[in-house]
């Protein structure tokens, strides 16, 4: 999976905190389940348990077939958590390819 998608997806997320329509935040939770469960793998496949689960557990958590109804001021703070944690993922991934 390439970097940018992680620092687009944080951006999506943090996107979800402006009034959008119903749509937008189905198609950000398909999206984020897609890519949470790319992420989940890949890091499964080179043994890093950790994010494996985290990510794993994101996936679950975005998942658009079964909503999980957290109301809009939980999920804004599951949003800005999930980007947080992307951003730092995407620039600690960048800082271990230029050492």
């Amino acid at each position: 999976m390439t970097k940018y998608i992680i620092f687009i997806l944080a951006a999506i997320l943090l996107l979800c905190l402006a009034p959008m329509p119903y749509g937008y935040y189905t198609l950000v939770r398909f999206v984020s389940m897609v890519v949470f469960g790319v992420m989940a793998y890949k890091y499964y496949q080179v043994k890093k348990e950790g994010l494996a689960i985290t990510f794993g557990a994101l996936a679950l958590l975005f998942q658009p077939f079964i909503k999980i109804a957290l109301g809009r001021t939980i999920w804004n703070v599951v949003d800005v958590i999930a980007a947080t944690l992307l951003i730092i993922l995407f620039f600690s991934e960048n800082k271990k390819k230029q050492n």
